[in-house]
């Protein structure tokens, strides 16, 4: 593992050069490399032949942060995503893949530097535009939850929910991030949201769309929008474990064009 500096922080990555196309890896909210392979979202480990950037975004995982919340809005993490472009593959174009609020990310450094993305693989869009507001409500209180009342409460006010049946096979797990940083990030992602539909519509590059049902914080409604949104898009809907163990696949297939 090596490590890459931005302001505010010292991001962790991870590179597998098989002397192939340039990939990136994003992952989800308090999520982290190591969490999304037990997750069955490290949609990476089915490539071969490339060069696969994989990193957790500040403030999860092995990174380091500030309890900045302005520093975890999608625009941020996206000027981080692009300096690690600009650094592991300077001037090429990179296909990148990542769930949730990687999508977030992906798609505020597309709409800034098209030029930069050969493609996109987009899973499980999060709640964005009109749903935005009721899910940023919820990180709001959920930060003020874990100041007030700690980590432990937060994960028990959880406990019971039902998850999208495409999980169901899924182990439990915790955030992959500090306790002392959690409310920071839940308030940086409130204050979030994909950007305008209009701006999205430019992006000009193939991307898959890939979503499943039932799950009230990344809602199949998010990637229709975006699917109808993008001019050269297809989406793909889960329903099952089985089903996202096809994502792999997808990937392999979008990379290779």
């Amino acid at each position: 593992m090596t490590s890459f500096d931005v302001p505010g922080a010292r991001l962790a990555t991870e590179y597998s050069d098989e002397h192939g196309r340039p990939v990136v890896q994003l992952h989800g909210l308090t999520s982290s490399r190591a969490r999304d392979r037990v997750l069955d979202l490290d949609l990476g480990r089915g490539l071969s032949g490339t060069r696969l950037l994989r990193y957790d975004a500040r403030g999860h995982g092995s990174s380091t942060g500030c309890a900045v919340p302005d520093d975890y809005r999608w625009p941020n993490l996206a000027d981080d995503l692009l300096r690690l472009l600009d650094h592991w593959f300077p001037g090429e174009r990179v296909h990148g893949v990542g769930p949730s609020m990687g999508t977030g990310t992906l798609l505020h450094a597309a709409v800034r530097e098209p030029e930069r993305f050969s493609g996109l693989t987009l899973m499980v869009p999060p709640t964005a535009w009109a749903t935005r507001v009721a899910k940023a409500a919820e990180y709001r209180s959920a930060a003020t939850m874990i100041e007030e009342r700690g980590l432990e409460a937060f994960l028990a006010a959880g406990e019971g929910a039902a998850p999208p049946p495409a999980t169901v096979e899924h182990p439990p797990t915790r955030p992959d991030v500090p306790a002392s940083l959690l409310p920071s990030l839940f308030r940086g992602a409130a204050a979030s949201d994909l950007p305008a539909l209009g701006e999205i519509a430019r992006i000009d590059v193939p991307v898959t769309v890939l979503a499943w049902i039932d799950d009230p914080a990344h809602p199949v409604s998010t990637a229709e929008e975006l699917s109808r949104a993008l001019p050269r898009a297809s989406l793909s809907v889960a329903r099952t474990p089985q089903d996202v163990q096809e994502w792999p696949s997808v990937l392999c297939r979008d990379v290779a064009g």
